[in-house]
């Protein structure tokens, strides 16, 4: 079988066009940047070996595994992570928590990103302001590990510790920055993300349970002036910045991802101590 047919076969069992050329990539050893070679080579023959090992990658990509668990890695913020099952997929919408995250700190600022899960947000914010002292918690040890990976590879110095949250914890900070789990127990989205850690998912009966942990702690540990962002679901940004003004943040806002939804959520601490 040649290049090409394997890839109609791929699509012909419902998998979508790039997700079976980044696998053919994979099982081929090739960088996901050589989708021009796959159009160059269609008429190749693949070796039996090769295309064995495709057909089973596309097996697990029909099951609908993530296909960052299948071939290891993610883009997040223009870093290569490596990604598995013990932490969450990035998503390209909490890109938009980073974005606004950086038009508030500066190279001297004090951050810490709550719930790191793979590090994407801490090791982006480091990367944009290498001089910033940058932390990053996570009750799942498992989680840390995959996160400490990733701030090793990519040489960024990011200090990462096993926390609730900001339980135990006795610092204050410029930005406090977290994408909490916010989907609901009974969702029924759930069913589509049986791969991925359902504890970094979930949060109670409306969803918004670690939202309110986070938000009632952030006033303690929140410089003058600091900053509490926080993703959300696409239909709780109207509750989330309830909290936030009950908890006495100012300038509470929310931000749309490229699709448009209200996806991130935040305020100032404006008070004196």
């Amino acid at each position: 079988m040649n290049v090409a047919a394997a890839l109609a076969a791929a699509q012909s069992h419902g998998l979508e066009r790039l997700d079976a050329q980044l696998l053919l990539l994979h099982a081929l050893g090739r960088a996901d940047s050589d989708r021009a070679w796959l159009l160059a080579h269609d008429a190749d023959r693949l070796a039996a070996d090769a295309y064995a090992a495709f057909a089973a990658l596309c097996a697990r990509r029909a099951t609908g595994e993530p296909l960052a668990y299948i071939v290891g890695r993610k883009e997040f913020f223009g870093l290569d992570l490596r990604i598995d099952r013990r932490v969450l997929v990035p998503r390209p919408e909490t890109e938009t928590l980073v974005e606004w995250a950086l038009e508030t700190i500066d190279e001297r600022a004090h951050v810490i990103d709550l719930g790191t899960g793979s590090g994407a947000i801490a090791l982006a914010l480091k990367h944009a302001r290498p001089q910033a002292r940058v932390e990053a918690v996570d009750q799942s040890a498992a989680a840390l590990d995959v996160a400490r990976e990733n701030a090793r590879r990519l040489s960024l110095d990011v200090r990462f510790a096993a926390a609730s949250w900001l339980a135990n914890n006795d610092e204050r900070y410029d930005l406090i920055v977290s994408n909490p789990p916010y989907v609901a127990d009974g969702d029924p989205h759930l069913a589509a993300l049986q791969h991925e850690p359902l504890g970094a998912l979930q949060s109670g009966p409306d969803g918004l349970r670690d939202i309110r942990t986070i938000v009632a702690q952030a006033p303690h540990h929140l410089q003058r002036g600091g900053w509490l962002m926080l993703e959300h679901g696409w239909d709780q940004a109207e509750a989330v910045r309830g909290l936030l003004r009950a908890a006495g943040l100012r300038e509470v806002a929310s931000r749309r991802d490229l699709a448009g939804i209200e996806r991130c959520s935040g305020g100032r601490w404006l008070e004196l101590g």
